[in-house]
């Protein structure tokens, strides 16, 4: 099972009452703002702690309220791209993924090489954050996150404010980490056409 989650959460005005269970790689996560879309997976990250339920992903439990069982974000190994990339603006694209690879201690399946050849981010390198298009910092963000050897991946709307065409190529990404990598993936979105060309798994929140 890819995914067992039943989560109920309150924040400020938002309530978040979610359970599914999915054998799909790739479940989206759908709905629009501020229905508790990230809320949800910042419970699953660990950075938000649920009111109520439980979290196993990939057959490993997260968080269990009637076990009192919870296991830090550090512990989880999550690969998050958060909608504002949050790469460090004095370090170079090389030195971002580096950081992310050191996370692992340098032993995940996915080398530095790999990533900048799945994501076509070679020509990068040495560029700070600061010089990268929107959807250049998406992929080195997914690139980091890659790196970090997660046990599953969560992405949080990574087409917002993208042109169409830097959009596809970030559609593509995703299609590519889907097909070639044994990962589990959260994929938010408010697009139902996006999500249809990803997956025939979604979860609406309303």
């Amino acid at each position: 099972m890819s995914f067992d989650i039943m989560i109920r959460k309150s924040l400020g005005d938002c309530s978040v009452d979610v359970a599914f269970q999915s054998d799909t790689k790739l479940v989206a996560i759908v709905g629009q703002s501020g229905v508790g879309k990230t809320t949800l997976l910042n419970c699953i990250a660990g950075l938000l702690k649920p009111d109520q339920g439980r979290i196993t992903i990939a057959g490993t439990t997260l968080f269990d309220s009637e076990l009192q069982f919870d296991l830090s974000p550090n512990q989880r190994d999550c690969g998050y791209v958060f909608q504002d990339s949050r790469l460090f603006p004095h370090k170079t694209v090389e030195e971002n993924l580096r950081y992310g690879a050191s996370r692992n201690g340098g032993k995940g399946a996915l080398t530095l090489d790999d990533a900048v050849s799945l994501l076509d981010i070679g020509s990068l390198l040495d560029r700070k954050p600061s010089s990268l298009s929107g959807g250049e910092t998406r992929r080195v963000a997914i690139g980091r996150a890659l790196l970090s050897n997660p046990k599953f991946l969560l992405l949080d709307e990574p087409l917002a404010s993208l042109d169409s065409a830097r959009a596809e190529r970030i559609l593509r990404t995703v299609e590519r980490l889907r097909d070639e990598l044994a990962i589990p993936m959260l994929y938010v979105s408010h697009d139902e056409a996006e999500v249809a060309r990803l997956t025939d798994t979604a979860i609406t929140l309303d």
